[in-house]
């Protein structure tokens, strides 16, 4: 014995008009509009806060840029205080990105156009550098290094003299593109 089937209705695309004989779906209620609103408003609040942030001109932006966030570079407040040596990509602002080193250790080795740094763990990494980033530096000195890495060359971008890197701190030469403090 077979057992009838129902009849088969063609599958309905979506964003078609419904099919005739049935049932047309609610609109959205008074309500539910209302409250969509009110998320869409927040969502836009909070990114609009969030670019205004960024984009400020407090002393948080002006610290020096790597991978502790906006609360002071590498050695801040940030996520990262306590690193030693890291690599993390970073936009070059041309759409495009780039590798960068963070390293924070003693200056083993230092001329005027290159400087070795030994971290706390044993890491040690040599970064080319300019006269002017060498300039109030010495053996012994604990820096902290931000540098593009291409190939098997770094080349420093940032170097800090001093342990913590506070916004506006040390005696460093600041990476090419970051903002400067103007008051």
């Amino acid at each position: 014995m077979t057992t009838p089937q129902a009849p088969s209705t063609p599958e309905q695309t979506w964003g078609a008009a419904p099919a005739p004989g049935s049932a047309p779906r609610p609109g959205w209620s008074p309500g539910k509009k209302i409250a969509a609103g009110a998320v869409a408003a927040a969502i836009v609040a909070g990114g609009g806060a969030a670019v205004w942030a960024a984009s400020s001109s407090s002393a948080a932006t002006d610290a020096q840029a790597g991978p502790g966030g906006m609360n002071g570079g590498p050695r801040g407040a940030g996520g990262l205080g306590s690193a030693l040596h890291g690599e993390y990509v970073a936009s070059d602002g041309n759409g495009g990105y780039v590798t960068k080193i963070m390293q924070t250790g003693e200056v083993t080795e230092l001329s005027a156009t290159s400087l070795t740094a030994k971290s706390d763990d044993g890491f040690s990494k040599t970064y080319t550098i300019t006269s002017a980033q060498a300039t109030g530096l010495a053996t012994g000195d604990t820096v902290t290094v931000v540098a593009t890495e291409s190939g098997s060359t770094a080349t420093a971008t940032s170097v800090t003299d001093g342990e913590t890197a506070a916004p506006g701190g040390g005696r460093g030469t600041p990476p090419s593109g970051a903002p400067t403090r103007t008051g």
